[in-house]
């Protein structure tokens, strides 16, 4: 029961991100002129691509809070939060000075139309300012998270998404903004969202014991760990982007109909995700108390829980896809021609949740246990499979670039139960060799 009450906030949370998106589609898309929506689609894209590459703070943060609380060291737990709020303070900043180039760097590899184009870089202009709000609030979700407080999680972007969508229909429909409005809106939402955790976290900090360490705060040799940790996240979520951006690229190459056939198959991916990253984030913070605590009977018994619920979770979704793909293609596009396109490709969505499952999963234990040079590795070694596949098989068209997707999954599943089942017998047991994770 202690994986539910860990996952079902987080399931709930992850639903109400899409409608965000709905809600700045159906605002910008009432706009007499179509430029508006392809602005902000063009915009928001490119801080979704820029802010994901910043989700170690929220997941190196779950895995050293936790295995703290299973030290039972409240100054770790603390000191971790503020080294976590300084390196997203810094890198905010950073990004912020450098914003220009960025953005301009940005908008040439999306390659949106000239009409666009100049919006997309107006609304990417001002959602800069809000990157200390959005990596410090990725701190905040992943110290509580790291003690097992995923409530926190669902309050903060029910609030965030929340303001955003009022202050989207104020600019927008009231004011007579348009994708500026968009902008501004999720700027003030994101800064909301960080006032609003910081009264969190100092309600928090006023039941935890231990105490702020200056030199752990100010010292550069104290951020090591949270340094390897995140570096090693960072450049494992570079190479997933790159897996994603070159599937649309090939996908785009293909023409317009498989380019929307794709994205809307996509959706089916997502929809998987929302329900499995629930139960990953809850083995981040179980395993990561377990190792913490080096119990290794606590440890296994919540992977063994946790993909019991992740197995049958994405047993559903492949059922669901199986009986009624069809249905849910038709509720995300009227368009017969991509209907039928999507329709086609539908087996490979079957598929993909019983493989896809393994990697949520071990993701999230392997978080945990801060061993992230193996999550690294498994992107690069899905890459290695990824990309002759794809070159192999071109002359089966998008079924070849699906294949080839396929087996990235399936590689990277595959390397982390290696992983997994080597370290189960080496490392995380009784009478442990000497850890290669440090």
């Amino acid at each position: 029961m202690r994986i539910w009450t860990l996952a079902w906030p987080i399931i709930l949370s992850n639903i109400t991100v899409p409608l965000l998106g709905l809600v700045d589609t159906a605002v910008v898309g009432h706009l007499p002129d179509s430029r508006y929506l392809a602005g902000v689609t063009l915009g928001a894209t490119l801080f979704s691509f820029l802010y994901w590459g910043f989700g170690f703070l929220r997941m190196g943060t779950t895995g050293l809070v936790a295995q703290a609380i299973g030290r039972e060291s409240p100054s770790d737990v603390r000191n971790l939060l503020g080294q976590s709020l300084i390196m997203a303070g810094v890198i905010g900043t950073l990004l912020i000075v450098l914003g220009t180039p960025l953005i301009s760097l940005g908008l040439w590899l999306l390659d949106g139309s000239v009409q666009a184009t100049p919006l997309a870089r107006e609304y990417a202009e001002i959602r800069l300012w809000s990157a200390p709000a959005v990596l410090a609030n990725y701190a905040i979700l992943g110290w509580f998270l790291g003690q097992q407080n995923s409530r926190v999680t669902l309050m903060i972007l029910v609030l965030t998404n929340s303001v955003n969508i009022i202050l989207d229909l104020w600019f927008v429909v009231g004011l007579g903004m348009t994708s500026n409005g968009v902008a501004l809106a999720s700027v003030l939402a994101d800064y909301s969202a960080l006032v609003f955790g910081g009264y969190l976290v100092l309600r928090q900090l006023g039941h935890l014991d231990g105490h702020f360490q200056r030199q752990r705060l100010l010292a550069l040799k104290a951020y090591s760990a949270l340094f390897n940790v995140n570096a090693n996240l960072f450049v494992r979520t570079l190479g997933l982007l790159f897996a994603m951006a070159f599937f649309t690229a090939q996908g785009a190459r293909q023409g317009d109909t498989v380019l929307a056939a794709n994205a809307v198959l996509l959706q089916f991916i997502m929809l998987t995700s929302y329900a499995l990253d629930g139960f990953a984030h809850a083995a981040e913070s179980l395993v990561g108390r377990a190792y913490g605590r080096r119990d290794w009977r606590e440890f296994a018994a919540t992977v063994r829980a946790t993909a019991h619920f992740s197995f049958w979770t994405s047993a559903a979704a492949a059922l669901l896809f199986a009986l009624g793909g069809n249905q849910l293609i038709a509720l995300l596009t009227g368009l017969s021609e991509v209907r039928t396109t999507a329709a086609s490709y539908l087996p490979w969505m079957v598929v993909m949740p019983l493989i896809a499952v393994w990697s949520y999963l071990l993701d999230g234990v392997f978080i945990g246990t801060t061993a992230v040079r193996e999550m690294r590795n498994s992107i690069f070694a899905g890459l290695a499979v990824y990309l002759p596949t794809w070159w192999l098989f071109q002359g089966l068209g998008n079924h070849g670039l699906w294949l080839a997707f396929t087996l990235f999954t399936l590689t990277r599943s595959a390397v982390l139960i290696a992983y997994y089942r080597r370290y189960r017998l080496t490392y995380w047991c009784d009478s442990p060799s000497t850890s290669p994770l440090r």
